[in-house]
């Protein structure tokens, strides 16, 4: 059989929905729980879509909240493959919010989601290859390596049979701390 591929567009979705009052924390700004879930069924949508399979998270890869989404504006999701492996693809999900008095657009966050291709019975199952198209299809996937190499080092790193704390006491250096170790 033929291995298929997929590029990054035949994947892609977009999602936008408008923030209610019930979607609000304490302080009146959209809950950033909300803008999780969100995220998560948009990377959801893109990796099915892309493995033609049910996919569950099992990562999400730094989440920085830039930008607090007010109640009224409108929050548009973006997803797309950004990386595939064998049975696991990474999805990068833009979050950007619309105020739709003045139509300014702002970036409230950007993650990655490594998400993993399911079969009936819930094993893994291969998924399709990815053709770049584009410089800045290469990018994406070049990122996400390199963030995956990082990954593995800094769980090597301080794995806590490999962890040497004299390899980091200058790092801890001008922190707010007071160490007691016997």
């Amino acid at each position: 059989m033929e291995k298929k591929f997929k590029t990054r567009e035949e994947s892609q979705i977009i999602m936008t929905q408008l923030m209610l009052p019930s979607h609000s924390n304490f302080s009146g700004k959209i809950h950033g729980g909300f803008i999780l879930n969100l995220m998560d069924q948009i990377a959801f949508a893109c990796a099915s879509k892309h493995s033609g399979n049910y996919c569950v998270t099992a990562s999400v890869n730094k989440v920085d909240f830039l930008n607090p989404i007010e109640v009224g504006e409108l929050v548009h999701l973006k997803a797309s493959i950004n990386y595939v492996g064998t049975t696991s693809m990474v999805v990068g999900v833009r979050v950007e919010a619309e105020n739709i008095n003045t139509n300014k657009i702002k970036h409230c966050n950007s993650s990655y989601f490594t998400m993993v291709a399911k079969d009936e019975s819930g094993e893994n199952v291969a998924i399709p290859g990815l053709i770049l198209k584009s410089v800045d299809d290469v990018r994406h996937f070049a990122r996400s390596i390199r963030r995956q190499s990082q990954s593995r080092k800094r769980d090597q790193t301080f794995d806590p049979a490999n962890f040497r704390m004299s390899d980091h006491l200058e790092e801890l250096e001008g922190h707010n701390i007071r160490m007691e170790i016997d």
